[in-house]
């Protein structure tokens, strides 16, 4: 029980973690890296694509050492939860929002329209300034779209 509740724990709390850091991190000192992911390209692979790599370190650094040494054990918890939350952020953002993979997918439910909709606001500026909803699986009511 203990686990599980860990696990839901760290995925929300990735929510927050992954807010700050698109905010602040990748519309400020990383810019760089992230500046692909505003603009139209025609490549399969972005320079953004990076932050998957760097954000899977502490997922793959939590789990082996919450294996290796069992006082800690509970961290590897904490790894499955950074884990959980990057496989949801990869379906909804990559294959569901920008069609990177492509699969046959109708948004019917009324929250994912207005977690998509949050997202393409934020795709309207194609700079690091002036950009809103930067969440990736919350976004308030203020993005409800209206029957689309």
């Amino acid at each position: 029980m203990l686990s599980t509740l860990i696990v839901v724990g760290t995925f929300v709390l990735m929510e927050g973690v992954a807010w700050f850091t698109h905010k602040y991190i990748m519309h400020g000192i990383l810019w760089t890296w992230h500046r692909s992911h505003h603009r139209v390209h025609h490549h399969a692979l972005e320079r953004n694509d990076l932050f998957a790599l760097v954000f899977s370190l502490p997922s793959v650094a939590c789990i082996v050492v919450g294996f290796e040494i069992p006082s800690i054990s509970w961290l590897k918890f904490v790894g499955f939860g950074i884990l959980g939350y990057g496989v949801f952020y990869f379906i909804f953002h990559d294959v569901i929002v920008h069609r990177r993979i492509k699969i046959p997918f109708k948004a019917k439910n009324k929250y994912l329209k207005r977690i998509i909709n949050a997202h393409y606001v934020h795709h309207e500026k194609h700079t690091r300034e002036g950009c809103a909803a930067f969440g990736f699986l919350y976004a308030p009511k203020k993005y409800e779209t209206s029957g689309k």
